[in-house]
């Protein structure tokens, strides 16, 4: 077993910045009083969250007032999603059928339990999406199209900009989850065709717990919380102030960094796939996603007739944490509706394998897990063929 452990599931999440911890703290012990509040307390604590805000719009190209903070990416895409459809009082919804389930379940919801159109568009068999398919789909009372920026899962991008074009041609909103993409596009999204945007600061060295939902100047929403009127009468709920700071200084980091971090996570990437596909016969072992159009960050595999879930405990005793897929559905022993929506074979589906990448990995320890994971495997098939007997 290797000493040091490997973490390899940074789509998962990441470890705080200790300068984003450092950022935090004060609004904890000095400003933490209630921002709503209108003593100097609450103006300090007031002060800190405008700041965040105004860092945040400036570094995506945005307004102050056009940022807004959730509790996760998974409260900004159900916002995004409800809110629009809801003020819109109804209507026709477009997804993707590789969308994260936060997307994808708030869209199912919305059909079934409220009356709203749906059609779920397809994608090949790298998980991209036609932005013809896209256009084909649209309707005469379609609301909102919501296509991530970039797959969780297996993570190809997409065509998100000539989607947004064709939305905006069509006077739809355009929402992406942008969870995954933080540092896989320069944001600027004043010049861009997006009108709701979804992040997640524990993506990128940020906590967990708070999320970003940029919401272009003019779009409307219905609150899915009711109560207080913070965040502009947009999400009720005391802000929660440290949270928001360390969103900030997280994002600042990652995008004052991208150009080294980038560089840095597709050596690695490239490293991997590379290593891993030459390590394995075809026939037992593909690449899923798309091969150039994915996160400089993600590899990912399907392995023929074993499970993910046998692989990432072979990984976790030699201490390489994995991910078989989405965070949110490891354990889960059934195929993801991303792999159903890839076509991939039955006998492929359940074998699949995320490896993620951050700061602090190393090509020694990318070497150790192309040295390692083939006797994994082979122990395995050994193992299967055995249990089939």
């Amino acid at each position: 077993m290797n000493k040091q452990p490997i973490y390899l599931d940074h789509s998962a999440t990441t470890p705080v910045d200790p300068r984003v911890i450092e950022a935090m703290l004060p609004y904890w012990t000095e400003h933490y009083g209630n921002p709503s509040s209108s003593h100097g307390h609450g103006r300090a604590a007031q002060f800190g969250l405008s700041q965040a805000r105004r860092t945040i719009a400036t570094l995506l190209g945005a307004q102050s007032s056009e940022i807004l903070f959730t509790g996760c990416g998974s409260e900004s895409n159900n916002l995004a999603l409800r809110g629009a459809m809801w003020q819109a009082g109804g209507g026709h919804l477009i997804v993707s059928g590789v969308e994260h389930e936060a997307v994808l379940a708030t869209a199912v919801q919305l059909r079934d339990q409220f009356g709203c159109g749906l059609t779920v568009v397809g994608v090949d068999e790298h998980g991209r999406v036609d932005p013809a398919t896209v256009l084909a789909a649209i309707q005469p009372d379609t609301v909102l199209i919501s296509i991530m920026a970039a797959n969780n899962e297996i993570g190809t991008l997409q065509p998100i900009l000539e989607i947004g074009e064709i939305a905006r041609a069509h006077g739809v909103l355009f929402h992406t989850d942008a969870i995954q993409a933080a540092m896989a596009f320069e944001w600027d999204l004043a010049q861009m065709p997006i009108d709701l945007l979804s992040l997640a600061p524990h993506k990128f060295y940020g906590p967990k717990g708070v999320g970003l939902l940029y919401m272009r100047q003019g779009v409307k929403l219905v609150s899915a919380l009711t109560g207080g009127g913070q965040e502009d009468g947009r999400r009720a709920g005391t802000v929660n102030v440290p949270f928001a700071v360390g969103a900030a200084r997280a994002l600042e980091l990652a995008l004052e960094q991208r150009a080294e971090n980038v560089a840095h996570y597709t050596l690695l990437r490239d490293q991997l796939i590379s290593g891993l596909l030459s390590a394995f016969p075809p026939s037992h072992c593909r690449l899923t996603g798309h091969p150039t159009e994915r996160l400089p960050h993600h590899a990912s595999f399907a392995f023929h007739g074993l499970t993910g879930n046998d692989m990432l405990m072979h990984l976790d005793m030699l201490g390489v944490s994995a991910s078989s897929g989405s965070a949110c559905a490891t354990g889960n022993p059934e195929p993801s509706s991303v792999v159903q929506a890839i076509g991939l074979p039955a006998a492929w589906a359940r074998g699949g394998l995320r490896l993620t990448l951050g700061r602090q990995n190393t090509l020694a320890e990318i070497d150790y897990v192309l040295a390692e994971l083939p006797d994994a495997w082979r122990k395995l098939q050994l193992f299967t063929a055995v249990y089939e007997r």
